[in-house]
């Protein structure tokens, strides 16, 4: 079998076997749109607080907000009380929110979710996680997965145990990202783990964690035999990345279609990750359009504040791009904004 194929979790069938990672703070509506519309056979929501659902907390309700063009999307959901997350499973389905799979976080290193016993917290007891995950699929007839880390820190390595634990309590699926929670994102990710995991369940294991082109997925697919596969940093200002993996494996496997743009480079990343983007001028086209879908998001003065760091991100590695980040922090409306671009042209200046 080839590294990217179609992939199938409990009763869903995603289009191919590359996935948009859950990411705070970033994988809200509107990046989630652009991303799908490049190729992601699947979108995450950021994760979402059992215990804001029970409150009816309205934010909370906007994150789950979705759109028909995400072909299939994963609602992660956080928290650690079995009951009250059962609870809020059934009732999100009662109130006909939609999102194709449930996906139970015990990943997030942020310390206010880990001192709360949520998010990799639940690393250092297998049996609650196992207890969260059954007893939200006993009142549910939709997938659910759990996203996990390879453990809480170097001395407590024990995903092939979650991931056990997991499969038998009813998951789908199980998602690994190859660093321990004490880690959070430095260092290298730790793939033979995964490959641990992988050769110990028979549920789909996707692989997350260190990957930013076509080569990385070939590799560890060679090296894990994963399932799946979880992108998320690399394709923060990049949503092109899931169309150049895509297309990079038509090449590979002499199933070019006409679909591609031939302009863009199909290469691995250098430093900064721009060999997957195309020239300025749809770069700056980029920007306004994921501003404008921000702005009606959120509405002008928060999707334009939240655009600063999307700007920085689609601009990183060009020329004097530490220049336009310094002007674009001062941006306070989308026509400054659009104003601002129209002038940079400096920037593919060398």
């Amino acid at each position: 079998m080839e590294a990217i194929h179609s992939l199938r979790i409990g009763n869903v069938e995603l289009k191919n076997n590359i996935i948009l990672a859950p990411m705070a703070g970033i994988t809200d509506l509107p990046f989630r749109v652009l991303c799908a519309s490049f190729g992601a056979a699947m979108t995450c929501t950021e994760m979402i607080s059992a215990k804001a659902i029970f409150y009816n907390n309205k934010n909370t309700y906007d994150l789950m907000r979705t759109d028909d063009s995400e072909p299939i999307v994963s609602l992660q959901l956080f928290g650690n009380e079995p009951p009250l997350m059962a609870d809020m499973a059934r009732r999100l389905e009662d109130e006909g929110i939609r999102y194709d799979i449930l996906d139970i976080n015990m990943g997030c290193p942020v310390p206010k979710v880990v001192n709360n016993g949520e998010g990799s917290a639940l690393l250092k007891n297998p049996a609650l996680a196992g207890r969260i995950v059954e007893e939200i699929v006993n009142v549910t007839g939709r997938p659910v997965t759990a996203k996990i880390r390879i453990g809480f820190d170097m001395d407590s390595i024990n995903a092939v145990e979650m991931a056990h634990v997991l499969e038998e309590s009813g998951a789908s699926a199980v998602m690994v990202h190859g660093r321990t929670r004490s880690q959070y994102y430095s260092g290298e990710a730790n793939w033979d783990v995964i490959g641990e995991v992988k050769s110990k369940v028979n549920i789909p294991v996707i692989g997350n964690g260190d990957i930013s082109c076509y080569r990385d997925i070939v590799e560890m697919y060679n090296k894990t035999g994963v399932d799946g596969y979880m992108i998320g940093r690399a394709v923060r200002g990049n949503p092109w990345l899931f169309e150049g993996v895509l297309r990079e494996n038509e090449i590979d496997t002499g199933e070019v279609s006409d679909k591609w743009d031939t302009s863009l480079e199909a290469d691995c990343f250098v430093a900064d990750g721009n060999d997957y983007k195309p020239e300025w001028s749809e770069i700056r086209e980029m920007i306004i359009k994921h501003a404008r879908m921000l702005v009606e998001y959120k509405g002008e003065y928060i999707g334009v504040r939240e655009m600063r760091k999307h700007s920085a991100w689609y601009t990183a590695g060009l020329p004097n791009s530490g220049a336009f980040r310094g002007r674009v922090n001062l941006v306070e409306s989308i026509e400054e904004l659009e104003n601002l671009l129209t002038e940079t042209d400096f920037l593919v200046q060398k």
